[in-house]
């Protein structure tokens, strides 16, 4: 196993990988308002090349920050002389990338169906379509594959339908993936996927789901981003396409949504991780969900899956306001999450997005409720920051299992709450 580990360092070396060691990811505490802007002061300082994983909201509320190596003292001299109190939460941010990578090696073998496909490993963007294309093959009755658009660097993007029959039926529609890092959304997934397939005529729940209604699942929601984690830089989050005027490549494709654009809560500045790009929908990635929405329009539900923090947000991102149908969400969220903690006490909080975690706008949720989709819900999966965005692969089934139960809440109301 070592001599893999080496050579898979070695490996990353020579196709130019971008580099970790000695990055550490720091959990800050903001006790009041005050100290949350200081944390925002340090945001602002771009010559330390922060990278925020939970940035800055209400006070009380942990901030996790990736700090590269050579920042490191100056952004703990920062911390402790303004009296914020911190905790490293991993000390060394690459070597949770070799043991992921050795990990990957280990169990890289070319499935031949989707029943002997490693659901408890990370994948490739081709394995992952190949997967959908077995998947298709072996239910050709329930599951087709349609593509809705290409990437900014000319990926095809797909979407896999389940449907018993029937036109335009009323639908769910659950993406996963959009931040290309969050590798455990694509990763559970792909295990929805098989999922579908595997309960239909099976489970009562899920057979009535699909008796009357469709599944629309987008299982890589921004392929450009998910390749290039995989090619060169694992804590790429955003999309990949060009801005002009600037050197700095990407939008946040959960910033570039038409609802509240431009407001609070996403920032101007292409070199950031939350750029919200030039105009909204300027990211075909994007651009291709909203054309999809508009043109099937009977769209009851929208789910839309990140990680991390373990957490269950409804609309609005980007005004405190309450959205007109927040009890019901409210209700429906807490019933959701009950499910979810049922089968390995894994807690999850709820709440609209500002109130829960931050400012938000430009969010797809905020989006797809503006257009009359009542239950939009956006997910953050496991963990609640011991590994963050590098959740060990041994999570992947457990972390799918419990959000599907919460999935399966939210359809079931969906189904019987037709509006």
């Amino acid at each position: 196993m070592r001599g893999l580990l080496i050579w898979s360092v070695l490996l990353g070396a020579v196709l130019g990988k971008e580099d970790f060691v000695g990055h550490q990811v720091l959990r800050i505490s903001a006790a009041d308002e005050a100290q949350v802007q200081k944390v925002k002061e340090l945001e602002d300082l771009e010559h330390l090349q922060l990278d925020f994983w939970r940035g800055p909201g209400q006070p009380g509320s942990p901030i996790d920050v990736r700090v590269p190596f050579p920042s490191i003292q100056a952004v703990k001299a920062f911390l402790e002389a303004h009296g914020l109190g911190y905790t490293i939460m991993i000390e060394d941010v690459q070597s949770l990338l070799d043991e992921e990578q050795e990990q990957m090696f280990a169990f890289q073998a070319r499935s031949r169906s989707t029943d002997t496909f490693n659901y408890a490993t990370y994948h490739t963007l081709e394995e992952i379509y190949s997967f959908m294309d077995m998947l298709v093959a072996e239910h050709p009755q329930l599951v087709s594959k349609l593509q809705i658009g290409n990437t900014y660097e000319g990926r095809p993007i797909y979407v896999l339908k389940f449907s018993t029959g029937g036109n335009n039926r009323p639908a769910i529609w659950i993406d996963t993936g959009i931040h290309s890092r969050e590798w455990v959304t694509q990763a559970s997934g792909v295990w929805f996927a098989k999922k579908i397939t595997q309960d239909y005529g099976q489970d009562f729940t899920l057979t009535a789901i699909l008796d009357s209604m469709d599944i629309f699942l987008e299982i890589v929601t921004n392929p450009d981003g998910f390749a290039f984690t995989h090619s060169k830089n694992r804590m790429w989050r955003k999309t990949r396409s060009l801005t002009p005027g600037s050197s700095c490549v990407g939008v946040d494709p959960n910033r570039n949504w038409d609802a509240g654009f431009g407001m609070a809560g996403a920032s101007s500045n292409p070199c950031t991780d939350t750029y919200r790009g030039k105009f909204a929908n300027s990211e075909v990635e994007v651009k291709s969900i909203v054309d999809f929405v508009k043109s099937h329009g009977n769209i009851k539900a929208f789910i839309s899956i990140h990680s991390y923090s373990q957490l269950l947000l409804y609309p609005y991102g980007y005004k405190a306001e309450p959205a007109p149908d927040r009890d019901e969400l409210d209700q429906l969220a807490k019933s959701a999450v009950t499910a979810l903690a049922s089968l390995y006490g894994t807690k999850f909080k709820y709440g609209s997005i500002i109130k829960t975690i931050y400012q938000a706008s430009g969010s797809t949720i905020d989006w797809t409720y503006s257009q009359g989709i009542k239950y939009s819900y956006t997910f953050e999966l496991r963990d609640t920051g011991r590994y963050g965005f590098l959740l060990p692969a041994s999570q992947i089934v457990p972390t799918a299992q419990e959000t599907w139960l919460a999935l399966r809440t939210i359809m079931e109301h969906t189904l019987n709450h037709p509006y």
